[in-house]
């Protein structure tokens, strides 16, 4: 008999968790933290219903933070099994998790010195020691080479083309077939191919991120160099909280290809991040797993780079940078605007209209991100309440996460209904939606997971 019990990313799109239990062997499926509201957060500092002692192998999906960043803490309470991921995961977790761990720390250590926690002293959920624990347990696997994980046990990875190393697991346990879906690429977009066609499973984890909306349409980046173009007709600032790991290269594309076809000015872009440069050799050294049209011509690493483009290094360069009034583009991690250095930047230009704060992604409930796309006048940044006033926009076509109509185009490719498909990483209203859509156009069975909620297979 097997059983899955939905830890995270029941009910929200964070927190990545999915425990198989086959017989006495216990699969942990993704191990990410929880991020946004605050209630969700709280959890990240909850045990686990199962001792992590206990867990006999994690998977891991793709080294998002959502889906990797609990590792560390786990790790620190006792497990000490194999972590199995592809090799694109394995490197771009090394980036992530020290990051983590690095702001972790840091929070901690500026609410202790301004007194802002209501905890005495402040503690961060995990240290640099305990992600670099974690890392050393990362087991690589390549795309399409079943392996066994436990006795009787096996998984294979299949590329989902949603970020480099990003991967469906699917697991073949008591006599069934399990796709753990993890979080599903686009179709037709830069840097990263299509995702995988797959035929079927007897059981599917589906995410919904953006179960109820479509994609703006691709305008050849028209929304883009617009922005661009109004922001240096203002004199002031463009700012990009993005993903280290992903979304900067995808802005980075886009800004070369403009600057090029010369539909923006050539101005100074600067990547205040230095996690974002090392992933931008992570792709190169794993460019056999990007589109094809990123392996010839003016592409590749040069994709990567504008004509001005500086990668900032050291913090006080940083400093300096946010100092500066010159006009100017800066991408800067997190995307959701919920820790790293993008916060100095906000704090710096939030209150001046000059300025312009672009948000390329998808910002879940509670971070700052959402709150200033929701027009907020005011956010809070490092215990102060500051006002907002800079231009706020936002394009979502640079998602990285499939729409319900390419989430119907994958599911197009089942030649057999799975015995239950389980919506998961979506926000009500997406999950809801695509319950429905999934059951008028496929008539599959279907379920929203929710938190903690444990189902038989």
């Amino acid at each position: 008999m097997a059983r899955l019990t939905f830890l995270g990313a029941a009910g929200t799109v964070t927190g990545s968790k999915h425990l198989l239990e086959v017989g006495p062997h216990r699969i942990l499926v993704d191990c990410g933290l929880f991020q946004g509201l605050k209630a969700l957060r709280e959890r990240n500092w909850e045990d686990l219903p199962v001792a992590p002692g206990d867990i006999d192998a994690i998977v891991l999906t793709h080294a998002h933070l959502d889906h990797v960043g609990y590792l560390p803490r786990l790790v620190a309470h006792g497990f000490r099994g194999r972590v199995f991921c592809t090799p694109g995961t394995r490197d771009l977790a090394g980036l992530v998790l020290r990051d983590a761990a690095r702001i972790q720390e840091e929070d901690a250590r500026d609410a202790n010195r301004h007194g802002y926690s209501k905890h005495h002293p402040a503690l961060p959920l995990y240290t640099n020691e305990d992600a670099e624990a974690a890392l050393s347990l990362l087991q690589p696997v390549g795309y399409e080479r079943p392996i066994p994980i436990a006795p009787d046990i096996q998984l294979e990875f299949i590329n989902a083309g949603h970020l480099l190393g990003s991967a469906y697991a699917r697991v073949t346990a008591a006599g069934q077939v399990i796709l753990f879906g993890g979080d599903l690429g686009r179709y037709g977009r830069p840097v990263l191919p299509d995702p995988t066609p797959v035929e079927g499973a007897d059981i599917l984890l589906l995410e919904s991120t953006y179960g109820n909306r479509r994609h703006q349409a691709d305008d050849n980046g028209e929304q883009l160099a617009r922005i661009v173009n109004d922001a240096a007709s203002r004199g002031g600032k463009l700012i990009i909280p993005s993903f280290a790991i992903g979304r900067v290269n995808e802005v980075i594309y886009w800004l070369d290809r403009l600057e090029e076809e010369q539909r923006i000015p050539v101005l100074p872009v600067f990547v205040d991040s230095p996690m974002a440069a090392r992933a931008f050799e992570f792709y190169a050294r794993h460019s056999d797993q990007l589109d094809p049209d990123m392996q010839t011509g003016r592409q590749g690493v040069r994709a990567f780079y504008t004509r001005r483009m500086t990668v900032v290094a050291s913090p006080q360069q940083s400093k300096e940078l946010v100092a500066s009034r010159k006009p100017s583009i800066v991408i800067a991690s997190s995307g959701m605007a919920t820790g790293g250095r993008v916060l100095y930047h906000l704090r710096a230009t939030l209150p001046d209209p000059r300025h312009t704060v672009l948000f390329v992604g998808f910002q879940a409930a509670g971070t700052r991100g959402r709150k200033l796309v929701d027009g907020e006048p005011t956010v809070r940044l490092k215990g102060l309440d500051i006002a907002v006033r800079a231009r706020i926009e936002r394009i979502d076509a640079m998602s990285a996460h499939a729409d319900v109509d390419e989430i119907m185009r994958w599911l197009g490719s089942f030649k057999r209904a799975p015995t239950m498909t389980y919506l998961v990483h979506g926000e009500s209203e997406a999950l809801q939606a695509l319950k429905q859509r999934i059951e008028a156009d496929r008539h599959w069975p279907v379920h929203v997971a929710a938190h903690q909620e444990r189902v038989e297979l």
